[in-house]
Parts: C-alpha cells; sequence; structure tokens
C-alpha cells in the first residue's frame, strides 16, 4: 500500500532528461510504457529547472509529482512530507534511501536524505518516504 500525506510542493521547468513525451498508452506515438518519471528523485539542473537525479551523490531537491510531456514544461515537485517514489530494490520500513542512476530510491544508510515509512517495497513498486533532512 502506499500513499501521501502532507505534501508541500513546488513547480518548476522540466529539462530533457524529465521532459519527455509519454502519451496515452495504445495510441500512435505514445511511449512503451509510457510510465514518464514520475515518483523519482529529482535535481536542480538550472535556473527553476529541475532533472532527473543520476547518483545517490546528487543534491536532490525532491519527487516528481507529474509526467511533463516536453522540456520545459511544468514540473511539480513534492519538496517537504509524504510522498511515494518508485523503489530500484528492496526497501524495509524505515530505511534511509536516496537515488540510484535513475531516480528512484535505494538503500543509502550514509546519505539518504528520505526515509521509508509505514511498509517495506520491492523493485519497481511505491514506497511512501518522508523527507527528513
Amino acid at each position: 500500500m502506499a500513499y501521501e500525506e502532507t505534501l508541500k510542493s513546488i513547480s518548476l521547468d522540466a529539462d530533457a532528461s524529465l521532459g519527455v513525451y509519454t502519451g496515452v498508452p495504445g495510441l500512435p506515438g505514445s511511449a512503451v510504457p509510457n510510465g514518464g518519471f514520475m515518483y523519482r528523485f529529482v535535481k536542480i539542473t538550472g535556473e527553476h529547472q529541475v532533472g532527473l537525479c543520476t547518483a545517490a551523490t546528487d543534491k536532490y531537491v525532491g519527487i516528481m509529482q507529474n509526467k511533463p510531456q516536453r522540456p520545459g514544461a511544468e514540473a511539480t515537485v513534492g519538496i517537504y512530507g509524504v510522498s511515494n517514489v518508485v523503489a530500484g530494490g528492496v526497501i524495509t520500513a524505515g530505511a534511509l534511501v536516496a537515488s540510484d542512476a535513475t531516480g528512484r530510491a535505494v538503500v543509502d544508510a550514509t546519505n539518504g536524505k528520505y526515509q521509508a515509512i509505514g511498509i517495506a517495497a520491492g523493485a519497481g513498486e511505491l514506497v511512501p518516504v518522508l523527507r527528513v533532512i
């Protein structure tokens, strides 16, 4: 079970790593799979701009809450509170997590700035996390 609660978010512009056309499932021109980068860690990449995190050491600003369809489109970023994030591996409840090379959450006891709460998750599942730093 994944959930969100009391999430503060801001709007920034998506860079080319996030602004990807996903379209409507099954329609011509739509990506397969068409998941985009929703619920992935993002970092500041320019003036009023965010991009996908690619390492645990990235200084990430928050978690994507939507799917921008092109570079420059609005990227809604959850910056404080509880948000879902895609797990990049097995995560136990209470573990500190950080970004992997594709913005997914992986266990990182030294650099983790978010904490998995309430439940455990397997790779590809949504896990609720709370920003702790």
